[in-house]
């Protein structure tokens, strides 16, 4: 991933200084939980976790000689060890997955942790701003074609309630990937026991997982990253939503326009929705990493390295992505620029024709047949937009309907906040009492 959408912290997790730190954490924990069982001299692993040492540079100069990376590396530790009789006990009964896919749970738990504390970030900031207009009145668009009226506090309240979802799904999916795995080459315990396992397991902060082959399986990855890729997803809906009310012709939201920014190298007026854009875009890449950890769940019987190449591209860049869209989702809805008198305009602009499902409803309420009502109501609704009529002042000239509703029920059957008084049971719903 390039340096423009990696944050610091996250990039850091990525860096290979903290994959071979990760490796040699890994290492360290594996020799002294071992030196406890009596299977590796307790000074050899003390030496092990504290003389143990790497560069990244001599890591690559002896991997492009042996071609394998994690003999480059425990080739390289053995050499700041520097000490024979104990750099021998070093990788101790272990294969490389052993050591790369632990070390792999412990940048993920890393990232996950960042990420977690992103998601809640985005929900406190939806939340805020779905409250602060939570009776802003807004036309609801179905088909992009004004339907009925909603509040713009429900549009966030809405992307609040999937966020925690979202949330949850994240947690869950991380969490089982909270695991380590050294198990030896097919996963049978040939050289080590499942309480040796557990113990280095625990060590780090991880659980055992309950059975594996040389790699802990795939579709665990594949899960997480597919989350991923839902959470992506949610934040491209947000994304294209506010696209779409920055249009010229709706207005009604936009996004923050600093004082100096420019929108056109050509035209000094424009002001575009550009973080909202590259929101959409970037999800984009995630959701097309998820094919590839679907494809890395089959695996040639006990293991292949088909998805080591794959997963060295798709879990930091997911993971550097997603951080990079919820901060910058968080902000875009932080700083929104919102326009409640243009969203009441927009609403008020086909003279009432939003309120036909209304009508429709109180005649049949007050004994028209629904067939009859709808035919009338649609009529005039018809007529009232193919000749840019105010449908409000139409209705109120039709003897069929002013026969069978007063002056005050015509006027409540075009009154929004009629439709609107189940907003606060809503949001009751979704934020509690």
């Amino acid at each position: 991933m390039i340096a423009r959408y990696t944050r610091p912290a996250m990039g850091k997790i990525w860096s290979d200084e903290n994959k071979y730190r990760s490796w040699l954490t890994v290492e360290a924990a594996a020799s002294q939980a071992l030196a406890k069982f009596g299977l590796v001299p307790q000074d050899a692993a003390d030496t092990i976790r504290d003389k143990g040492n790497f560069t990244v540079a001599r890591i690559d100069e002896i991997e492009a000689e042996v071609r394998h990376d994690v003999i480059a590396f425990t080739t390289t530790v053995a050499e700041h060890i520097n000490n024979p009789e104990h750099s021998r006990w070093l990788h101790y009964g272990l294969t490389s997955t052993d050591v790369v896919d632990t070390a792999q749970a412990l940048q993920l738990k890393e990232a996950s942790a960042i990420i977690h504390t992103g998601i809640v970030g985005l929900l406190d900031v939806l939340k805020r701003r779905a409250v602060e207009f939570k009776h802003t009145p807004i036309i609801g668009r179905t088909h992009g074609v004004h339907a009925e009226p909603s509040t713009f506090g429900l549009k966030l309240l809405l992307w609040y309630a999937e966020v925690q979802r979202n949330l949850v799904r994240f947690d869950t999916a991380a969490e089982d990937l909270r695991v380590g795995k050294l198990s030896g080459a097919v996963g049978t315990f040939g050289h080590l026991k499942p309480e040796h396992e557990e113990a280095i397991c625990a060590g780090l902060g991880l659980k055992p997982v309950a059975i594996a082959t040389q790699v802990v399986q795939r579709d665990l990855h594949a899960a997480y990253v597919a989350t991923l890729a839902v959470l992506a997803s949610t934040l491209d809906k947000i994304a294209t939503e506010v696209r779409h009310l920055q249009r010229t012709e709706v207005r009604e939201a936009e996004e923050f326009f600093s004082e100096k920014q420019k929108g056109s190298s050509a035209m000094p007026h424009k002001r575009n929705p550009i973080v909202s854009e590259q929101i959409s875009g970037l999800a984009r890449v995630v959701r097309a990493n998820a094919q590839t950890a679907f494809e890395n769940v089959a695996l040639w019987h006990e293991r292949d390295i088909s998805h080591s190449s794959a997963e060295r591209v798709i879990l930091p860049d997911s993971t550097i992505l997603i951080d990079y869209l919820l901060a910058k989702t968080t902000n875009l809805i932080d700083k929104l620029l919102v326009y409640p008198a243009r969203m009441l305009k927009n609403l008020e602009s086909t003279g009432g024709l939003i309120f036909s499902g209304q009508l429709l409803l109180d005649l049949a309420e007050s004994g028209m047949s629904r067939e009859d009502a709808y035919r009338l109501v649609q009529g005039h609704a018809m007529n009232s937009w193919k000749n840019d009529l105010v449908f409000r002042d139409e209705v109120a000239k039709v003897p069929e309907i002013t026969a069978r509703l007063s002056p005050e029920k015509l006027a409540r059957a075009f009154d929004y906040n009629r439709q609107l008084a189940n907003v606060d049971a809503i949001f009751a719903r979704v934020l509690g009492a």
